[in-house]
């Protein structure tokens, strides 16, 4: 049986009122960047880096897809998400599902540029941060005409290798960080690199049988940390039939979403 939104004030004429997680709804653009199975399995994959955290920091948070499906899967209720977002629409889209869901007192959301080293409050530590960067460099795809959805593809404001940078900024001692990217891209390991991590899991991700991975997710802690060998692991999201894996249904079955 599907649950309903919370009360409150309802979407707007171009926007949509979602289920994210469990009973939380976020508030989308009909026509906008929308949450995607790569938010779902980055925030899967982060919450399981580090399921005893209780500082979390979502960089470019967007509409707070990532945050919030991490913050539902964290096991603690004591967990506080913070996240930043540089684009007008999706701030303002996430301070409203915020409040929509009563998630006020667990969630902060900053309106600012991940890069800017001010942008939170001097001293902050994560033990856990999450980012899904833009994939597509500057020059290499056509920008859409839809500002949100140009700036959740194209690097318009800045690179994998810039979330990494960002992250260890903010990266407690013993902390992870978990990001998305396209699996073929070399600028992973750069990346890694820039930020001073060694990566601890690759998960690929396999859209359907067969294919090769299109995303990877990978998890990252502090090169100087004590830290466990790299394990590689993959999930395949649909067999050649079209079919959803065993795996993959129970992962949204726990959400709460609908497996029909």
């Amino acid at each position: 049986m599907r649950i309903t939104p919370p009360p409150g004030p309802g979407p707007g004429p171009d926007e949509t009122l979602d289920q994210l997680i469990g009973d939380w709804w976020v508030f989308q653009l009909r026509g906008g960047h929308r949450f995607s199975t790569d938010d779902l399995v980055t925030a899967w994959r982060g919450a399981l880096a580090r399921p005893d955290a209780q500082r979390y920091l979502d960089i470019g948070c967007g509409i707070g897809s990532v945050g919030l499906y991490a913050l539902g899967m964290l096991p603690s209720r004591d967990v506080h998400l913070t996240g930043i977002e540089a684009q007008d629409v999706s701030y303002r889209l996430v301070q409203r599902s915020v409040a929509r869901n009563g998630l006020s007192d667990r969630v902060t959301i900053y309106h600012g540029d991940l890069r800017d080293p001010d942008v939170l409050p001097a001293g902050s530590t994560f033990d856990l941060i999450t980012g899904s960067p833009p994939y597509v460099p500057i020059g290499k795809s056509v920008v859409s005409p839809h500002p949100q959805r140009a700036a959740c593809r194209v690097e318009l404001r800045g690179t994998v290798v810039d979330y990494a940078i960002s992250a260890r900024r903010w990266l407690a001692p013993g902390g992870r960080f978990t990001f998305c990217m396209v699996a073929a891209d070399p600028r992973i390991h750069e990346a890694v690199e820039a930020g001073g991590f060694v990566i601890v899991e690759w998960m690929d991700v396999i859209f359907r049988e067969g294919n090769e991975p299109l995303i990877a997710v990978v998890t990252c802690a502090r090169k100087e940390d004590p830290h466990p060998p790299m394990e590689r692991l993959s999930l395949t999201i649909r067999d050649r039939d079209g079919r959803m894996s065993e795996i993959y249904t129970a992962l949204r079955r726990s959400f709460g979403f609908s497996v029909e």
